[in-house]
């Protein structure tokens, strides 16, 4: 079997977990390639993305950079017996969706399909909404299956009617939680289409630190004490409500937060950090590599992630630094949101707010800040759970298994 993935971008930091679960199938045995529907933004890449050997197809962005390219793809598309299908499908989401976007799409979906190999058996694409569309058309146009990963902003600011036409036209659909696997099924014309993969984290990169190696421990009397998180700065990670909780914290004992990640709310929650009187308080270090990352995770004292619903209804489904700060052994503060509680046992392996309720969340951050012991406690149990249920090694069994292949054994596999 040769499978196409589609991808929104690629490499892309913020999505450790497409590259992991790619690699695994790498080493699983998958022949694949990769098609990127837009290129990467950033500077840096993670190791995992080093490992994977696949090719990558990069389709026109924008397809007024790349007429000729386009106008080629047509004119050999055109020509398959398919092709009056697929634009009547195109042209009926066009109706409903009457974008710029929907126009991209299918022009992208057109190159795709041009372009693609006569071993290509199977397209696959990570995300319901613009990935599913292209790789949809396509299918149509190659007369190939299709199948999919859904995740979160692709499934809650999709509309009902093009999720359920996607899971009609998709012969298996993979999604990362429970919340999301009871949201999706009733859509699909056959529940069973819909399955769970947890995404997991990966042991091997974020191996336990206990004992004397564990550099928290020796640090318990140490101030200040260091809040950390990591995330996208986008509306539904809730980043304004953990400033203005961070404002309501007592300023002895003495603490400071550290803040991993790129987005367009950075100026906005910079100016509420000031406005607020905490902006010394706050190291903004941007987006950042995976042993950049793992780092932070291994010398904090505290994980604060409190995401909310956004205005669009977009949501985060159970986001993976959760799993990896858990991994190291981080004691965590989040909101109860989402899949958030399928990870978080409230008060025993972390602590969960209300979202939006910036008093409760600081009250879990003062609890934490103040009690080493507590801390010591709840990062334990929440690393003893996270390498308990989800491993990646182990999550990423139900992916490979679609592919019709194998998943190899994890080398340090964690007990």
């Amino acid at each position: 079997m040769t499978t196409a993935i589609v991808l929104k971008g690629y490499p892309r930091l913020s999505e450790t977990f497409i590259a992991q679960e790619i690699l695994a199938l790498q080493q699983a045995g998958l022949d694949l390639g990769i098609v990127s529907l837009r290129h990467p933004t950033d500077s840096a890449a993670h190791p995992v993305h080093g490992q994977i050997e696949a090719p990558v197809n990069y389709l026109p962005e924008y397809l007024w950079r790349e007429p000729i390219r386009v106008l080629r793809s047509w004119r050999r598309v055109r020509k398959l017996g398919t092709y009056a299908e697929a634009r009547r499908a195109w042209r009926r989401d066009l109706a409903r969706d009457p974008t710029a976007n929907r126009i991209r799409r299918w022009g992208q979906a057109l190159v795709l399909a041009a372009e693609l190999g006569p071993e290509v058996d199977r397209l696959y694409a990570h995300f319901l909404h613009t990935p599913s569309s292209v790789a949809r058309y396509a299918s149509i146009l190659r007369n190939i299956p299709w199948s999919a990963s859904a995740h979160a902003v692709d499934i809650w600011t999709t509309p009902e009617w093009e999720l359920r036409e996607k899971l009609a036209s998709a012969d298996w659909v993979l999604t990362c939680t429970k919340t999301n696997q009871e949201y999706l099924s009733p859509l699909a014309p056959d529940p069973d289409r819909v399955s769970l993969a947890y995404h997991g984290v990966d042991l091997d990169r974020f191996p336990a630190v206990a004992g004397k190696e564990y550099s928290r421990h020796a640090r318990k009397s140490e101030l200040p004490i260091r809040i950390l998180s990591v995330g996208r700065l986008v509306p539904k990670k809730g980043y304004a409500d953990l400033i203005t909780a961070l404002a309501k914290l007592p300023r002895e004992p003495a603490w400071r937060f550290e803040h991993i990640g790129g987005g367009p709310e950075r100026k906005r929650l910079q100016r509420l950090a000031a406005g607020l009187g905490i902006g010394d308080r706050i190291d903004w270090r941007g987006a950042q590599p995976q042993d950049v990352v793992a780092e932070a995770y291994r010398t904090s004292d505290i994980f604060a992630l409190t995401c909310v619903v956004a205005p669009n209804g977009d949501r985060d489904g159970l986001p993976n630094v959760l799993m990896e700060a858990q991994s190291q052994g981080l004691p965590v503060v989040a909101t109860n949101v989402s899949a958030i509680p399928e990870l978080i046992l409230d008060g025993e392996t972390g602590l969960l707010a209300e979202p939006g309720d910036t008093a409760g969340i600081a009250a879990h951050l003062e609890l934490l800040i103040r009690d080493a012991d507590r801390r010591d406690m709840i990062g334990a149990a929440g690393s003893a759970r996270v390498r308990r249920n989800f491993a990646f090694s182990d999550c990423v069994g139900s992916v490979v298994e679609k592919f019709g292949l194998q998943a190899r054994p994890s080398v340090s596999r964690v007990a």
